[in-house]
């Protein structure tokens, strides 16, 4: 037994090379003993006491051991002195207990029980400053009384009861494999003595601070003017159609022309129908107007609120515009590179410049996608966080995208304020913020895919739903990482982002335009694609951006959160900045749009689009998603015109839809 734990201390504390000295053990199986605690709790204590002491690297020494266990004891001792009593009853999910009889510490029964006089405009501004701060038990010294059970207070909120992620289902099932005839390698035995990724980004991150809920409605319409007049030049290129071929679909005439607008419908309520259907022209060409569309003539048809179509027919009545034909959106030219270029990618694939052999071929890329929420309702364990974060770490992988909302708004816990930090956490109460919350729960589990691969490329995607983030409109900046105690690997990004991972070009949104798009199209006849997951992922693609609908779905008609309202904020688009979430210059070779839709991977119009689901539901696990990239082939024979060869990423890449 004795060796089995020497063992596991080598595991984390040693290197790749070389195992801990006598000394180091000792020191190490003394805080073991004086604590009980087993291996993995003293490293887990021990990132914690880095991240405190601002450490960026996890190296042991004698000396930062034996000042490590120093502050575990005067910790142990501070505990000590501020608790006298004995606790008898063992406490569930970190949350905390009422010391007051007549109710819960919080007010977390103000909305089961009547108010009494004076009462109820308190506790409601209790609950408004919890959202900003989280409340944290500052009566663990006093005997609980008839507490709540965790099971009660999430069914009276209208949540689910308590779930066990240990007891998950089929974990590490790969549920759908795209190209599967692409073997998935083995991975490292060690991490590589460098990083094998050189991102470079196409979004102007900057532009994404602007000051949000500032929108001034003729700016918002303004900028829906110009995306349809933008459109309109590029029918008229794509089409090679004169000026006079166009004209406003409101004007009556039997001369057939081409109308550029946006899909709309003439009721604020309902779902879109072919009886509702108009088009909203721009000013400059219709003068804003609306028409109805007669769709009689076309075989099949797809629309969704918010599309720009270009659109042949006539308005013979005066009253409508009857629809001949749908004419096809250009679309943006496929990624591409030079020869050279991609070279020199292949050769970063192969490690330091020492271990390239020109005869070996490199190892392919490993990127691992996972989305938000990363804990289920009944708890803020994030155990599936640290188990994809342990899977990324026992398969060096190359690249982690982690999108929001990290720490969500929309969780019955973080909405209630109701729960504690871990007892590790050091910090002031009443100074205590979301950021304290982020550093000491999420973290832990990114700062230690770190330390077991330091080359590794972290990149985190906010979400409207992130309590963190003080921006919360969409398009959104990226959260500040001050006070967050993240490694310098870990770097932050807007939503939406396009950027580079070597010559891939990947775009990345954790706004669900999926879900809403599947929700608020009309589809009739034949439509040209049948596939559902196909289509509502092309309408990205060929309206050039990452959330097309307009106006976005109501908030009501979206899936159902476990809090009190179970409404979710919805899309909160920031109209006046739309055209940051336009896709930049190419069409992306990977779009990782996250949604509720079920998760899955194809290839669109030559772009590997990827819903990796969620890695955690209200109920349990869910799943990510694994991309193995194989190196290209500089062939001569693919060069193109000018030189450049296209990257071709969904040929090469394989990808895995695993259960967490």
């Amino acid at each position: 037994m004795a060796d089995d734990i020497v063992v596991e201390l080598n595991e984390h504390f040693g290197s790749a090379d070389k195992e801990l000295p006598a000394d180091m053990l000792a020191e190490l199986l003394s805080i073991m003993r004086l604590h009980e605690l087993s291996a993995q709790d003293v490293f887990f204590k021990w990132e914690s006491y880095c991240i405190k002491m601002d450490r960026d690297e996890l190296k042991v020494s004698l000396s930062s051991l034996r000042a490590f266990k120093q502050d575990l004891q005067d910790a142990l001792e501070r505990t000590n002195r501020s608790q006298p009593h004995i606790k008898t009853e063992k406490r569930v999910a970190a949350t905390p207990r009422s010391a007051n009889k007549a109710g819960d510490v919080f007010g977390m029964l103000d909305a089961l029980t009547t108010p009494g006089p004076g009462r109820s405009a308190k506790s409601a501004a209790a609950r408004r400053r919890q959202q900003d701060t989280p409340a944290v038990s500052r009566l663990k010294a006093e005997p609980a009384s008839s507490p709540l059970r965790l099971e009660d207070r999430l069914n009276a909120m209208g949540a689910i009861p308590p779930s066990s992620f240990a007891d998950r289902q089929n974990p590490g099932e790969v549920v759908e494999i795209l190209n599967d005839h692409l073997l998935a390698p083995e991975p490292p035995i060690a991490p590589f003595s460098e990083s094998r990724v050189r991102l470079t980004a196409a979004s102007d991150q900057k532009k994404l601070g602007y000051k949000p809920l500032a929108m001034k409605l003729s700016e918002a319409s303004e900028i829906l003017d110009d995306r349809i007049d933008d459109f309109m030049n590029l029918i008229m290129g794509h089409h090679k159609l004169d000026d006079s071929a166009f004209g406003s679909a409101a004007t009556q005439g039997t001369t057939e022309i081409v109308a550029i607008g946006r899909i709309a419908s003439d009721s604020a309520e309902g779902k879109l129908n072919a009886a509702s259907l108009v088009l909203e022209m721009s000013r400059r060409m219709g003068a804003g107007l609306r028409v109805p569309l007669k769709l009689d003539r076309l075989p099949g048809y797809q629309f969704f609120p918010g599309q720009i179509v270009a659109v042949r027919g006539v308005n013979t009545s005066g009253s409508d515009f009857t629809v001949h034909e749908v004419l096809s959106a250009p679309l943006l030219p496929n990624a591409a590179s030079a020869p050279a270029v991609l070279e020199a990618h292949c050769e970063k694939l192969r490690g330091s410049p020492d271990a390239m052999d020109a005869d070996t071929e490199p190892m392919p890329l490993n990127i691992i996608f996972a989305s938000g929420p990363y804990t289920a309702d009944d708890n803020l364990d994030f155990e599936p966080l640290h188990a994809i974060c342990n899977e990324a770490a026992d398969t060096y992988a190359d690249a982690l995208v982690f999108t929001g909302p990290f720490i969500d708004a929309e969780h019955p816990l973080i909405a209630s304020g109701d729960f504690d930090l871990p007892d590790e956490a050091l910090y002031e109460p009443d100074t205590a913020t979301m950021s304290t919350v982020f550093k000491y729960m999420i973290s832990p589990a990114l700062n230690r895919v770190v330390a077991a691969n330091p080359h590794v490329t972290v990149l985190l995607v906010p979400s409207v739903r992130d309590v963190l983030d003080k921006h919360v409109s969409w398009p959104q900046d990226a959260f500040p990482r001050k006070e967050l105690g993240l490694h310098k690997s870990v770097k932050i990004i807007g939503n939406p982002m396009t950027l580079s991972i070597n010559e891939t070009v990947m775009g990345i949104s954790s706004q669900d335009a999926l879900w809403e798009l599947r929700h608020e199209e009309l589809v009739g006849g034949k439509p040209a694609d049948p596939s559902l997951l196909s289509r509502v992922s092309r309408y990205l693609i060929e309206q050039r951006h990452y959330f097309p609908l307009f106006p976005p779905a109501d908030r009501q008609k979206l899936p159902k959160t476990g809090t009190a309202d179970g409404v979710p904020p919805g899309a909160v688009l920031d109209v006046s900045y739309l055209k940051l979430g336009e896709m930049v210059n190419v069409r992306p070779d990977v779009l990782v749009v996250p949604s509720a839709l079920p998760p899955f991977a194809k290839v669109v119009e030559s772009v590997l689009v990827i819903n990796p689901g969620y890695l955690s539901k209200r109920r349990g696990a869910g799943t990510y998603a694994r991309m193995t990239l194989y190196p290209p082939k500089t062939s001569q024979a693919e060069v193109g015109s000018g030189g450049m060869m296209a990257h071709k990423v969904f040929e090469r890449a394989r990808v895995e839809i695993t259960r967490i």
